[in-house]
């Protein structure tokens, strides 16, 4: 699947009840600025408009987004390994970023990623590819619980950056370049 825009989904939630919780309500709109800003972003956090950025250490994140949150360490700080694709992975997103203590998550990455900057990432992608596969925190039980898997996401993540993160970021790179979503058909930049 190549881009999908995330940031109408995120614009509209707020005042609105998050369906990953029965009764909350969608306090912020997460397509703003992380707190700490742009700038101390997770450097392994893939190019799209959300990131992370100074997370806390609470180890909530995979809880509620395993499929687009890891922990960067044993102590939990958390980044995005994985955009969201669809309405339902932006409620995961919002569930984990709303979790975080900190308010670590923010939205903004479009007016901060260049083409330029994506294609530096793709580059550089075996250095963190090469952190997701020594990733080995889940060896004993007691790890496995308090990491919620994160040897599984690092698995993910790496198939990610094998499989499918190439045609999204191509898809991203039309983003940054054309100011909309690729349609079908359309000649995607490379990278």
């Amino acid at each position: 699947m190549t881009y999908w825009d995330p940031i109408p989904t995120l614009r509209a939630m707020p005042g609105e009840p998050l369906p990953l919780w029965r009764g909350a309500l969608v306090d912020r709109d997460w397509s703003l600025p992380a707190p700490d800003g742009w700038e101390q972003r997770d450097w392994r956090s893939v190019p799209g408009p959300l990131y992370a950025a100074n997370t806390d250490t609470c180890l909530t994140g995979r809880q509620c987004a395993p499929d687009l949150v890891m922990y960067e360490d044993e102590y939990g700080s958390e980044f995005l390994y994985r955009q969201p694709r669809t309405q339902e992975e932006v409620h995961r997103f919002i569930c984990a970023a709303d979790c975080e203590p900190f308010g670590g998550y923010g939205g903004d990455g479009d007016l901060h990623w260049t083409p330029e900057l994506v294609r530096d990432w793709w580059r550089e992608r075996g250095r963190v590819r090469e952190w997701a596969m020594v990733q080995g925190w889940g060896a004993g039980e007691e790890a496995a619980w308090a990491l919620g898997g994160n040897d599984a996401g690092a698995r993910a993540y790496v198939a990610h950056i094998d499989r499918d993160l190439a045609d999204y970021l191509r898809g991203y790179l039309f983003r940054l370049q054309e100011g909309r979503a690729p349609r079908p058909g359309e000649t995607l930049p490379g990278l």
